[in-house]
């Protein structure tokens, strides 16, 4: 065998895996429109930077990060039962000790028994009264928070290379791989061709 047709499949490889290496570098490169002769070359998440952080904007605020979810989550009873011993701490602090220290003579007629009756008092009227003011709250910022505006004008206003650098600490194994695959099929491409102009 010669060493021409040895070579074939050894091109084919090389040529596989640089169009699949052009093509991921194309996907970030060039950053800026290039004309050349009749073609204009743009990188496409540079060109598409815009629409990708529009989408990704109506994702997250749809999806991922709704504040009706946020709001249930937060005013769900199982979680209100999580915070209610601090705040059964901080009334108890409050009866006893801050009490004391701005009102003397009321803390004077104070006892423990009514601190305890107080504590109950104001921790069933917490219990009703947190969701209530949660879901109040929760009304407030979605009017001033617009999650979706947020992460449009973030992904917008990131530079390319910080949108390259981010997209490859996600995907660079998948990018290798990508190569790679290129190299291969090349490769077993090449020796298909050997194998045709031998028949």
């Amino acid at each position: 065998m010669s060493y021409a047709l040895v070579l074939i499949p050894l091109i084919s490889a090389f040529i596989g895996w640089f169009t699949n290496w052009i093509a991921i570098k194309m996907l970030f490169h060039p950053r800026e429109p290039k004309k050349i002769l009749w073609f204009t070359l743009h990188g496409i998440f540079p060109k598409r930077q815009r629409q990708f952080a529009e989408k990704l904007g109506k994702l997250v605020s749809a999806e991922l990060l709704s504040f009706s979810e946020i709001e249930s989550r937060i005013t769900h009873p199982d979680n209100l039962k999580k915070i209610m011993p601090h705040v059964e701490g901080h009334i108890d602090q409050f009866l006893r000790v801050k009490l004391a220290e701005q009102m003397p003579v009321i803390s004077m007629f104070i006892g423990d028994k009514t601190i305890n009756e107080l504590k109950s008092v104001f921790l069933a009227e917490l219990e009703t009264l947190f969701p209530v003011l949660m879901k109040n709250y929760m009304g407030t910022l979605q009017e001033q928070l617009d999650l979706e505006k947020i992460v449009i004008e973030k992904v917008a206003g990131f530079s390319s290379d910080k949108l390259e650098q981010i997209l490859n600490s996600i995907m660079a194994k998948e990018f290798r791989f990508v190569e790679i695959i290129g190299g291969v099929l090349g490769f077993v491409i090449g020796l298909l061709q050997i194998l045709l102009t031998s028949l």
